[in-house]
């Protein structure tokens, strides 16, 4: 069954990926939501070959994919939202699910959030299964899922203008390296929001 449904999956992405990717900023969208929300495709390496045939509208490639995978993420939420803790623990040992609860009950908004910016092979999907399994409210999941996507693709298409689609391999060779660097990138744009806000609350009083 598994070989039936995994030959069905590498049909549908030599006939209509090919015809979605054509759709352009339409296309961005649409890719994402499938690769968010069941068939798995190189999303980096598909929206950077739109922002280098595209680089002036780089940025709405980006917000258009977000806002795809912010969608396309509610399908496993979804799963892990009606199958409950057994569902998880399919997937995962106990250990690590209590990890991952221990996670979403401090901050369920980053345990969302910074799995989204960080480049494969970061095992995505557990944390959204977590997020509906832990009963996350959906607009904050949404919008979790959205800000980490924008962070990490605003990054690889800063890369891409700057070195080539060939950045998306530079991503995938040093995982662990990109990863820190958006998350530093992350942290840095949040201070800076924090600072600004602290300030006009003074200015205020």
């Amino acid at each position: 069954m598994k070989q039936f449904f995994a030959r069905i999956v590498a049909k549908w992405k030599l006939v209509a990926l090919p015809g979605l990717i054509k759709l352009g900023l339409a296309g961005a969208a649409l890719v994402a939501v499938l690769d968010s929300s069941s068939v798995p495709v190189p999303m980096d390496l598909i929206l950077a070959g739109y922002i280098w045939a595209d680089k002036g509208r780089f940025w709405l490639y980006c917000l258009l994919a977000a806002c795809g995978s912010a969608v396309g993420g509610l399908l496993p939420y979804g799963l892990g939202r009606a199958g409950g803790e057994l569902f998880l623990l399919k997937r995962v040992n106990r250990e690590r699910f209590e990890a991952l609860r221990d996670r979403f009950e401090r901050q369920e908004f980053l345990a969302v959030m910074i799995p989204s910016m960080l480049p494969p092979p970061t095992p995505w999907k557990i944390f959204i299964f977590g997020a509906g399994v832990f009963e996350m409210a959906i607009a904050p999941f949404m919008l979790a899922v959205f800000c980490g996507r924008m962070v990490r693709w605003l990054v690889l298409s800063l890369l891409v203008i700057k070195l080539g689609p060939g950045a998306v391999n530079l991503v995938a060779h040093h995982s662990l390296e990109a990863g820190i660097i958006v998350i530093g990138l992350a942290v840095a744009g949040f201070a800076g929001w924090w600072v600004r806000r602290r300030r006009a609350e003074r200015a205020k009083g």
